[in-house]
């Protein structure tokens, strides 16, 4: 029989496991999960990829809210491990830095060395997230892009030729704080080949699927941050609700969306069953008559 005092001692140590394992927790969502970013392997295939398009090796990385917990020195060990890959694009799905205001210019300088040493033969582009039009950043942050190498698709698209065959671009502004206007970006675009869209805000992906795009490409939602099994994300920003991470298919038309859960964090320092991860996506090739 259990008496008064072993009933209390037992009572405190589990309080004190309890407390200890919220502690620890903590520390490894704080000061390890952020710096375990992983590498996604995503094959984007259908029927609509010509054969000369068959793996191309595109890269995407988002969300790096340089200043909240990412710095200089992390950033140079993401530009190494993106080098690494050897892709064919690079394609950054936005929010550079957490509040470009805050930032002192020899790391605005810094940031675009470091940008700038990434390669991709077929190219470097990159939209607008909506902290980059946060803090009056919105022209800083396209001077540092532009000295990085990046080309900014800001509604607007260019065509991609890879093998003899086209591939179109395609960039949305961000939908918070600027003016996202897909009409504008596909104008001119009668004979249409695969259509790649890049947009940070998830959400919009129900609305573009009624367009002629096949797979859209976002950021935005971190993936939650925190995640807890067989709830998923605690919490996700606006235009983030429906689709945080990883790859969904829409509708009936064979439209994919990929949500990248980024490389940084914002407004809490966590990320707890959420890596931060670069995505690489293969195109593949499906012959049509066996399909």
């Amino acid at each position: 029989m259990m008496t008064r005092r072993r009933f209390i001692k037992t009572g405190l140590n589990s309080v004190l496991s309890l407390l200890g394992i919220s502690v620890a927790g903590l520390g490894y969502a704080k000061y390890i999960e952020p710096r375990l970013f992983t590498v996604r392997s995503e094959t984007i295939t259908s029927p609509r990829i010509a054969q000369p398009l068959d793996g191309f090796r595109i890269l995407q990385f988002s969300d790096l809210h340089i200043g909240f917990h990412l710095d200089e020195e992390r950033l140079e060990a993401i530009v190494s491990r993106i080098n690494n890959y050897n892709v064919d694009m690079i394609v950054f799905t936005g929010d550079l830095f957490d509040d470009p205001s805050n930032l002192f210019h020899h790391t605005y300088e810094r940031v675009a060395s470091l940008l700038n040493s990434m390669k991709a033969p077929y190219g470097k582009f990159w939209i607008y997230g909506n902290h980059d039009h946060g803090g009056y950043g919105t022209e800083e942050v396209k001077s540092l892009m532009d000295r990085a190498g990046f080309t900014l698709l800001q509604n607007s698209s260019t065509l991609i030729k890879i093998n003899e065959e086209e591939l179109l671009l395609v960039g949305l502004d961000d939908a918070l704080l600027g003016e996202p206007n897909l009409d504008l970006a596909l104008q001119n675009q009668d004979q249409r080949p695969f259509t790649l869209l890049l947009c940070h805000e998830p959400d919009l992906a129900d609305s573009v699927q009624h367009y002629p795009v096949d797979v859209m490409l976002a950021g935005h939602s971190h993936g939650g941050q925190i995640r807890l099994p067989f709830v998923g994300p605690l919490v996700t920003p606006p235009l983030a609700y429906t689709y945080t991470e990883g790859l969904y298919s829409i509708g009936t038309t064979g439209f994919q969306l990929y949500v990248s859960r980024g490389l940084g964090m914002t407004r809490l320092p966590y990320r707890f069953l959420c890596r931060p991860e670069l995505t690489i996506h293969t195109l593949n090739y499906r012959d049509r008559l066996n399909s």
